[in-house]
């Protein structure tokens, strides 16, 4: 199966795991633990009030480099049976040990994920041809669709558009999580591939939008879903006016939940909500009472206030 012709210019972009998507944090107990009650009922949240047509469990925003194998086995069982029913499990199963990330794709495909987030390796810095290696190991190993994640500024080397037209080629590499922040590059692979592409920046998803991207990954989504989707179907619908008057209004908390490390305010946003989020794991650190502050004026800028 292959992706290398354009869209055709009538029907909107191909969207396998929906439009809203959020990268889910996830709850710890007091002690430091995986909470699951919690992440089941954040999960039914996310979903069933947030509108959320799929989650990510066990990325970044998830702190996946501090869980271990066995914890995210059972966040994704435990998600995955609150709302697997109505949403899609996408697990974050990407390392930068190809050995280890197939490993992880295995678990993930048995514990019941409905797809695969598998980011860039990240330090070791691998050319081309080895992420061209690397990604194609693991969608041979699986029979889940795959979401590669771009993500350049935090893994070191940006996966190349020559690179991601000959992935795009692969029957089980489906869609790309775009973090690099290159809008031509983007707009490139889209014309070139059927690969679905979600904004990885929340401040960006309307513009991706506009060059024929599927919807957002998105961070501030804990928070802004129902009004994100909204955007999202309002851009589709052909009313540009709504959609750029949500992104603005959105706009504070777009890029407000990424002024320190995005999951130390989710975590602390959730918790002024009273939903299930607890602390966060070393080498994040919870955030400041003056964070909180900025947070809660983040939030009542975009007129989503936190309880106070």
């Amino acid at each position: 199966m292959t992706h290398d012709h354009p869209a055709a210019p009538n029907r909107g972009p191909s969207r396998p795991f929906g439009r809203l998507i959020t990268a889910m944090v996830t709850p710890f107990a007091p002690d430091g633990g995986l909470d699951s009650d919690g992440a089941a009922q954040l999960a039914r949240h996310l979903v069933d009030e947030q509108g959320n047509d799929a989650l990510v469990l066990n990325g970044t925003t998830g702190e996946s480099p501090t869980t271990t194998d066995e914890e995210k086995e059972a966040l994704i069982r435990t998600v995955v049976e609150a709302v697997g029913d109505r949403a899609r499990i996408i697990a974050g199963v990407g390392t930068n040990d190809t050995r280890h990330t197939v490993e992880l794709a295995a678990q993930a495909e048995k514990a019941g994920a409905h797809g695969l987030l598998v980011v860039t390796p990240y330090y070791n810095k691998p050319p081309q041809a080895g992420l061209l290696r690397h990604f194609t190991t693991v969608a041979d190993a699986t029979g889940l669709p795959v979401m590669l994640y771009d993500i350049p500024h935090r893994s070191g080397v940006a996966i190349a558009t020559e690179t991601l037209v000959k992935l795009a080629e692969h029957g089980r590499i489906v869609a790309v999580k775009d973090a690099k922040g290159d809008v031509l590059a983007t707009s490139e692979v889209l014309s070139r591939t059927d690969l679905a592409y979600y904004s990885g920046e929340d401040a960006l998803t309307l513009p991706l939008l506009s060059v024929g991207a599927a919807g957002v990954v998105g961070t501030s989504t804990h928070f802004t879903g129902v009004q994100t989707k909204q955007m999202i179907e309002a851009f589709e619908s052909g009313d540009n006016a709504a959609a750029l008057a949500l992104h603005r209004r959105l706009l504070p908390l777009y890029t407000g939940i990424f002024r320190t490390q995005g999951t130390i305010l989710v975590k602390a946003g959730l918790t002024a909500q009273g939903l299930p989020a607890g602390p966060v794991r070393p080498p994040l650190v919870d955030a400041t009472g003056d964070e909180l502050v900025q947070l809660r004026a983040d939030c009542a800028a975009a007129g989503l206030p936190l309880p106070e």
